[in-house]
């Protein structure tokens, strides 16, 4: 059973099972190794879409923020790989990331609020999800080293939420990021056979 003292996050539909906890932290190294190839994709996302709307202003100064602690992130997960040995390499990514891609409309400007919302959600689970880690961790220093993000990838889908509320009507935002959060927690349904952040 999972501590009722761990954030509820509404957004989600479904929280995260033990499964995946007993999984994380009994392959430590991989989960690292994945957390670091997350934090390099959160950075890109994040610098691609201010590439795709070069003139939504309040957006790009909050992603411009959100990349480059993306990037930070993924420098003191490296120190860790460091401090333990783990080479970088790639690793075969789980279908949650694709599946939601997959959701993401074509069309402008349905494209640019599935890329926030999708967005917002991944941040979303990757907070609850480092809130587990730094819960059950079994090394003391790693689970601080956890908890000590939590706060950023909270921050980070909080901005996402902001500005699809900034930019789109609430009650389409609402409707349509309901229908991306059962997809969401549908990619999740089932425990990835790889240990991973979002397996």
């Amino acid at each position: 059973m999972l501590s009722s003292e761990l954030p509820i996050i509404n957004a989600l539909k479904t929280p995260t099972s033990f499964a995946w906890v007993e999984q994380a932290t009994s392959n430590l190294d991989v989960i690292l190794l994945d957390h670091s190839q997350c934090e390099r994709k959160a950075a890109g996302v994040a610098v691609n879409m201010i590439f795709r709307y070069p003139s939504n202003v309040k957006m790009i100064r909050e992603l411009t923020k959100i990349a480059r602690e993306e990037l930070e992130h993924f420098e003191l997960v490296n120190q860790w790989l460091e401090r333990r040995n783990i080479p970088l390499r790639p690793l075969q990514p789980p279908p949650y990331g694709a599946g939601l891609k997959a959701q993401i409309r074509p069309k402008e400007p349905e494209r640019f609020l599935d890329s926030l919302l999708v967005s917002g959600l991944i941040e979303a689970r990757s907070h609850e999800r480092l809130g587990l880690l730094a819960a059950y961790c079994p090394e003391p220093e790693l689970a601080k080293f956890y908890h000590s993000l939590m706060a950023s990838e909270a921050r980070h889908y909080g901005t996402y939420w902001v500005l699809s509320d900034t930019y789109f009507d609430r009650e389409i935002v609402r409707k349509r990021l309901e229908e991306l959060a059962v997809v969401e927690s549908e990619l999740l349904a089932n425990l990835h056979p790889e240990p991973r952040i979002h397996s």
